[in-house]
């Protein structure tokens, strides 16, 4: 799902010279191309995990590396590409992010190894760090304040028309080809992208920019990476390993070293200064929580359908449109909703909304039941909560800065939606190991089966379930030990629902005591 304020970053740009009229559609083109080659990509994954479980006969702890790689890069370097486009040229930085991109694209799509796809997708996601603000800021310096609305209706809208079609897509090549071809599928898309840029997309820059806050980047990248390791790794190797304790204590330090060095650079990549505003505070604070939610959802769900509900990788990527849908038809409708009740109002509401579809998501969970009684009313009920937050957040977080400020408020917002996934996933993958492995202990001696058999089954928790089970089960043995596997992640993942309702819940209260009534 895309975040919030990508409308918000083109609109507080530097107003940029009217395009010439021949020149504007083909901008637009280019840069909505850009943008979704990271935004479909992100969704592909999600519907590929499966399979590349199978493929590497991997841990769920080595698919949630896939994403979490990706994720760490993206979201800590994203404002540091902004202002490198803005130094160097935005046109350049773009045009070096699709290459960056498209290389490790293929280096994920010819991986052997679940190693070798972790690397490459962390390029990945430092090429999406240069590419997705530069996208953004080419739109702003290309066209003035009269066209400029024209054009972000024309990206939002076709950005959401591949951001829903990305997961479908990528499912078919998944089901029909193979997991590879949705990365593969990346490199003549990104050729099209550099053959448009140098062709038709003029160079622009910033003469005002003069530092990048290159340390704050590297301490947030450091510091991000640190503490993931150890949320990630604890579910395999326990909290009192070497790699789980030095790792929290690193990133823990460089953390906090990240926070100082902010607040004296002199040209920070987060100002911290903006968070002395309660709404602003309360804004990011409700991203926080409830794009955590949101992005342990989409990153479960497919796992769910797929090895719990036998879906195949097309239906478990079209499982999840009714939101983005219902996002993209009720944006206008619930971004009027600030200037009739205030942002607090539809800030609360919204969330709570989202809270009951999770609710529902997790109340509805069954080993038989079918997408239209089981999944697709909750889908439609976390979609419409979701409508109703998203364009209002925007709106606040626009209306609780200064005018000069909104660019870099709109820049931290985005960069706090693409942590809370990366967060939410390596924490909330802990909780759902280890309900699993939990639930799966308390089955197994139900069964009969010999001992070393449970044994070969306990060895492989981790798995989830993905777990392949012993040879030497057959029949019935092997059906309930089937089951059991199933119970068990559903177990989990109801768990870990009512928690992401939780989070919904209180990202209203944030709402409710951080966000100004007008």
């Amino acid at each position: 799902m895309k975040p919030p304020c990508d409308e918000l970053a083109i609109r507080s740009g530097s107003t940029g010279e009217d395009c010439a009229e021949k020149a504007g559609p083909w901008i637009l083109a280019t840069t909505i191309l850009g943008s979704s080659l990271a935004f479909i990509d992100s969704t592909i994954v999600n519907v590929a995990a499966p399979k590349l479980q199978g493929t590497f006969q991997a841990s769920v702890v080595d698919v949630q590396w896939v994403i979490e790689s990706y994720g760490i890069f993206l979201s800590a370097l994203i404002l540091a590409g902004g202002a490198l486009g803005d130094w160097l040229g935005r046109r350049l930085v773009f045009l070096i992010g699709v290459g960056v991109f498209a290389a490790a694209s293929a280096g994920c799509g010819l991986a052997p190894s679940i190693g070798v796809l972790i690397v490459a997708r962390s390029v990945q996601g430092i090429g999406a760090a240069l590419l997705i603000p530069g996208s953004l800021a080419i739109i702003s310096a290309s066209f003035n304040e009269k066209t400029r609305g024209r054009a972000i209706g024309t990206w939002s809208g076709f950005t959401a028309i591949t951001t829903a079609l990305g997961p479908v897509l990528g499912g078919w090549l998944i089901e029909h080809a193979s997991w590879r071809w949705a990365f593969f599928l990346n490199v003549p898309l990104a050729a099209a992208v550099i053959v448009l840029s140098l062709w038709r997309v003029p160079e622009s820059r910033n003469p005002q920019m003069k530092r990048l806050d290159w340390v704050g980047a590297l301490l947030a990248t450091a510091s991000l990476g640190g503490l993931v390791t150890a949320l990630l790794e604890s579910s395999q190797n326990g909290w009192g390993s070497a790699i789980v304790v030095s790792s929290f204590a690193g990133g823990l330090v460089l953390l906090v070293g990240f926070l100082w060095f902010e607040s004296r650079a002199a040209s920070p990549m987060v100002s911290l200064e903006l968070f002395q505003s309660r709404s602003f505070l309360g804004a990011n604070t409700l991203t926080l929580l409830l794009y955590a939610a949101v992005g342990v959802f989409f990153f479960l769900f497919p796992l769910a359908l797929m090895q719990v509900y036998g879906y195949s990788a097309t239906a478990a990527g079209a499982a999840s449109l009714p939101v983005i849908v219902l996002m993209f038809l009720l944006s206008r409708w619930s971004g009027g909703l600030v200037g009739r009740y205030g942002g607090r109002i539809p800030l609360i509401v919204g969330p709570l909304v989202a809270a009951a579809g999770f609710a529902f998501f997790a109340l509805e969970l069954t080993s038989d039941g079918g997408y239209w009684r089981t999944f697709f009313p909750a889908t439609v009920v976390l979609g419409l909560g979701m409508a109703v937050t998203v364009a209002p957040l925007t709106t606040v977080v626009m209306s609780s800065v200064d005018k000069d400020h909104t660019g870099a408020a709109s820049g931290i917002n985005n960069a706090v939606a693409r942590l809370a996934g990366v967060l939410a996933i390596a924490v909330f993958g802990i909780v759902m190991v280890k309900v699993f492995s939990t639930q799966l202990e308390r089955s197994l001696p139900r069964l009969s089966m010999a001992p070393e058999v449970a044994q070969q089954i306990r060895s492989k928790e981790i798995e989830l379930a993905g777990i392949e089970l012993p040879n030497s089960l057959h029949g019935d043995g092997k059906a309930f030990a089937k089951k059991a596997v199933s119970e068990a992640f559903l177990a989990g993942f109801r768990v870990v629902l009512f928690s992401c309702a939780g989070l919904a819940v209180g990202s209203a209260g944030v709402a409710s005591v951080l966000v100004r009534k007008k």
